[in-house]
């Protein structure tokens, strides 16, 4: 039984797994926040430019 439990503390792939998420969310957090910021700016040089267009 202290085989299981040594086994057990040792192991690292969980907390592995883990890091990798937290790791992955943080990127999401920052491209969805990037392109919340840039959206904007785009739209608005668009439609500047469709407003050059037709006038």
């Amino acid at each position: 039984m202290q085989k299981l439990i040594s086994r057990f503390v040792k192991d690292e792939s969980g907390a592995t797994a883990i890091e990798y998420a937290l790791i992955a969310s943080l990127i999401s957090v920052a491209i969805i926040t990037a392109a919340r910021a840039l959206g904007g700016n785009i739209s608005d040089v668009f439609t500047n430019i469709s407003t050059q267009l037709t006038s």
